[in-house]
């Protein structure tokens, strides 16, 4: 399981719009990454981006967990079934190996261990990579020795042999590389003797053992003792090519304890899914047949096996029935809503225990750091010695003792239980209304251990901190009772071996300075009693045999019996069974409040979850809507830049407009009688000399030119659309990829066609202005200004300008021909004006043409421009309307959690206003 509160409260939280990651596994990136492709300066997309308009998840300096080590332990189901493999089976195999290992996760095997095979680092790295491919998320893959190799494939842990990496560097070292894992990596440790187990269970901090043997037989006494005495989980190695056989020693190894078998490719290939599924099932109905063979008979009503009542109390009145009731349903409510607002919110599993634990006894708890007497203290609290005690630490799994009945020649029974947990039934009278939980010490340096009893607290109706008085109140414990305190815990402290001091005085200074402390901790008064578990074990084990009742035995003289308060404890603990006393109503209070205290909890995570996602909801929908909107800011670049193309198009209609008038000018002169002769009077039809260089000089290279820039200028256009195109597409892409239907996500091909159309309103503006036209009608308003000027003048008129063809200037022509002619003066005075008719005319043309060339350039910017900033908003609208509809559910959500936070409340007052009853 994968937990989420590390999203909501620590670390950088994933987009939005996600898919869940895998469950045991270290979580695959946050984010899709894409290469980085060049962007040209000045691009809108990348303005709004170096603004920060979207999201950032890079902060990683936040603590992981609710739990204070910031790691979640990975999780071992118990029945399984190791395989194990060699590199040359899965390189060599082909798939039909991979076939059968893919088989094989999706049914029995929960681990698969690839060993060494014969050291080649680069073969059992490519075998590893296979195997991590098939396996995915469906089992633990393991790799054999090589810490290297099993970070480098991102695998889930190691197996270590003795020769190897001890558990915990193994363990440190792969934690080390995968600084961004939420799970501890899970370390298997491989033995060959019943004595190795005993010790790689005890002091090296694995999370299981494979015993593998050939010399001693499963059915040895050695083996099968230590096997029910190993608290970790052992899988047992079972190899025969005999499947009789095989099938007979895996079924004994189940059923002599082991939690598990470790089967080769060869064993799996021989039994098959079906023989093992046919193993399985005979061990847990041997199992249950063997508990109810036993005389357990479980009460349904609370799944313990005492029968005594619901949640451990007797003579409830209707009231606290119907509250027990009320807050069962409203928790399984509470658990619902959380689901929904938060499903990968692996710590509901916390709320589920808590209601089911509903109808269980009182669970009281044990915590303190290791060498503080916690196992001793629990031996003492039992009158027997049924927990190892030492100046090592012991207690390696959370070790739950619940009461039975047993047989005369039986001290205890015990059961490995999954996920760390060990199981013992003692017939002791305090555990018919209570379970007494023993969990590993506080300041352990296996963190597998430190996690065990931080991931405990939160189930515990009350705990019972046990502190050394030779390290009174350390810094570890400290934070672990600040840790405490975030589940709203009561705590009850025992000052352990406090028989070390010297004087009364001495003690009552450590009392004193314990209570101080932890006052400003609690805000609550300080339950603390002083006590030599030891001592107070030693005198039980003495008066055992004498038959002392325990009122008897609290009436003995012994001093320090009575100065250590021991006695004084135990009452304490025993008037929480009664539940007409104040205490025992509070015990009541205690159970019911636990799951309240989880809820609370679960419920402010999800809080703050939503809130996170809903703010995220709230500026992706900001970014989208941004994004939609910058094509206008693209627009007004566009426009902006187009401005300098329009100026270019222009001056060249502007330099061919001066040419022309160039031509006219100097072609429209009375100096030019060689024109008037031969067009005027003698009536040349064939075009002039100007015409031929007004469309081959002048207008033929301008509207080449003309064109060359218009196909520039769309090329121009086209070419940023279709860039912006892709960069819109691309950050759509990249930033929301996962929350639109790959299929729905961006238009059709015909669609897209549209976006990449060229608009050439502009080219089509110079293509239909015709040269030779133009060439034409300039031919014709040039005979027209020679005829209007000399086709009414007669002889003299002629004679006069015979006369002016001799004349250096214009002033002396038009003397020449006033003298001449009255007639021709006034002809000829009117040349000039009709000379800048013609000048003006063409002036008007080339300004009509430079507008609508204008217009047309104005066009095709427009066009390209509206045709991207429709694609962009059809692009954008699935992603707004998604974005939309998640921020609107958000806000039901966070509506929810409100009102379930305020049932939650109102129920937890209703609990707290719990009276003693009569």
């Amino acid at each position: 399981m994968v937990s989420l509160l590390h999203h909501s409260i620590t670390h950088p939280t994933p987009p939005l719009f996600t898919h869940p990651h895998h469950l045991h596994h270290r979580p695959p990136p946050l984010f899709k990454l894409l290469h980085h492709h060049h962007r040209p300066t000045g691009s809108i997309i990348t303005c709004i981006e170096k603004n920060g308009s979207f999201t950032s998840n890079t902060n990683k300096n936040t603590q992981r967990t609710l739990f204070p080590g910031g790691y979640k332990r990975p999780e071992i189901k118990i029945p399984n079934v190791v395989l194990q493999l060699n590199p040359e089976q899965v390189l060599d195999g082909g798939n039909m190996v991979l076939d059968v290992v893919d088989q094989a996760v999706s049914g029995v095997v929960g681990v698969v261990v690839l060993n060494c095979g014969d050291g080649n680092g680069r073969v059992l790295y490519d075998a590893a990579c296979l195997l991590k491919s098939v396996v995915r998320d469906r089992a633990y893959l393991l790799v054999s020795e090589r810490v290297d190799v099993a970070t480098a494939v991102n695998a889930s842990g190691v197996v270590v042999s003795d020769q190897g990496l001890p558990a915990i560097v193994a363990r440190n070292t792969i934690m080390d590389s995968k600084s961004d894992s939420v799970f501890l990596p899970l370390i298997g440790r491989k033995v060959q003797t019943s004595d190795d187990a005993m010790n790689g269970s005890s002091f090296e901090g694995a999370d299981f053992l494979i015993y593998e043997n050939k010399n001693e037989q499963i059915t040895e006494e050695p083996l099968i003792s230590a096997i029910n005495q190993i608290k970790i989980p052992i899988f047992v190695s079972v190899d025969s090519i005999n499947e009789d056989k095989l099938f007979n020693e895996m079924s004994y190894a189940l059923q002599s304890g082991a939690s598990g078998l470790v089967v080769s490719l060869e064993g799996l290939k021989l039994l098959g899914n079906d023989g093992l599924n046919k193993i399985y099932s005979m061990h847990a109905s041997d199992k249950k047949t063997e508990a109810f063979g036993s005389g357990l008979e479980f009460d349904q009503s609370n799944g313990f096996p005492t029968g005594k009542g619901f949640a451990g109390f007797v003579n409830l009145v209707d009231r606290e029935r119907e509250l027990i009731q009320t807050e069962r349903s409203l928790l399984l409510e509470t658990i619902d809503v959380i689901q929904r607002a938060s499903p990968l919110m692996e710590e509901i599993s916390l709320l589920n225990d808590a209601v089911s634990h509903l109808s269980e006894p009182f669970l009281l708890v044990i915590v303190g750091e290791f060498n503080s007497g916690k196992s001793t203290f629990i031996n003492a609290l039992l009158g027997r010695k049924y927990l190892k005690d030492g100046v090592i630490p012991t207690t390696n799994e959370i070790t739950f003792l619940r009461y039975s009945e047993l047989d005369s020649n039986e001290q205890q029974r015990c059961e490995r239980h999954p996920d760390g947990q060990y199981i013992c039934y003692i017939s002791a009278p305090i555990l018919e209304h209570m379970i007494i939980v023993d969990t590993p010490g506080t300041n352990v340096i296996l963190q597998r251990q430190q996690r065990l009893t931080e991931e405990f607290v939160p189930r515990a109706d009350l705990l019972l901190f046990v502190i050394s008085a030779d390290r009174p109140l350390t810094e570890s414990e400290v934070a672990f009772l600040r840790y405490t305190q975030q589940w709203k815990k009561k705590v009850v402290f025992v000052l352990n071996k406090s028989d070390i001091y010297q004087t009364p005085t001495e003690l009552e200074e450590a009392i004193g300075f314990i209570k101080e402390n932890t006052q400003k901790l609690l805000q609550n008064e300080v339950i603390l009693f002083p006590v030599s578990a030891r001592s107070a074990l030693k005198r039980k084990l003495n008066v055992s045999n004498v038959g002392e009742t325990h009122d008897e035995l609290a009436g003995n003289t012994d001093s320090f019996w009575e100065t250590t308060s021991f006695y004084d404890l135990e009452k304490y603990l025993y008037s929480f069974l009664d539940r007409s006393t104040s205490t025992g109503t509070e015990r009541m209070k205690l159970k019911l409040e636990t799951p309240i205290a989880i809820a609370e909890q679960l419920l402010s995570a999800s809080q703050n979850l939503v809130e996170q996602d809903f703010q995220r909801a709230k500026k992706d929908l900001v970014s989208i809507k941004e994004l939609i909107s910058s094509v206008k800011d693209y627009k007004s670049k566009m426009e902006t830049e187009s401005i300098s193309w329009k100026k270019r198009s222009m001056s060249l209609v502007e330099k061919t407009q001066a040419q022309i008038v160039d031509v006219i000018v100097s072609t429209l002169r009375l100096s030019n009688l060689d024109i008037v002769v031969s067009y005027v009077f003698r009536g040349n039809k064939s075009p002039m000399p100007a015409v031929a260089s007004v469309r081959n000089d002048v207008l033929g290279p301008a509207l080449l030119e003309s064109q060359r820039l218009l196909k520039e200028y769309v090329a121009w256009l086209q070419s940023n659309n279709a860039r912006e195109v892709k960069l819109y597409e691309e950050t759509f892409e990249k930033k929301w990829a996962s929350i639109v239907d790959p299929s729905n996500r961006f238009m059709s091909s015909e669609t897209r066609k549209l976006v990449e159309k060229e608009n050439e309103f502009s080219i089509k503006v110079v293509e239909d202005f015709s040269a030779a036209a133009a060439s034409k009608l300039f031919d014709q308003e040039i005979r027209e200004v020679f005829l209007g000027t000399f086709g009414g003048i007669g002889t003299a008129s002629l004679l006069a300008s015979l006369l002016t063809s001799v004349l250096p200037t214009t002033l002396e022509d038009l003397l020449a021909l006033g003298l001449c002619s009255a007639g021709g003066y006034i002809a000829i005075a009117n040349f000039p004006a009709r000379r800048q008719k013609v000048v003006d005319k063409v002036k008007r043309t080339a300004d009509n043409l430079a507008r609508k060339l204008e217009e047309a350039m104005q066009k095709d910017l427009l066009e390209t421009t509206e045709s991207l900033e429709n694609y962009v908003q059809f692009v954008g609208k699935p992603y707004q309307e998604v974005a939309q509809s998640r921020l609107d559910e958000l806000v039901m959500i966070k509506d929810e959690l409100t009102k379930m936070e305020k049932r939650i409340k109102a129920l937890q007052i209703d609990v707290q206003n719990l009276h003693v009853s009569s």
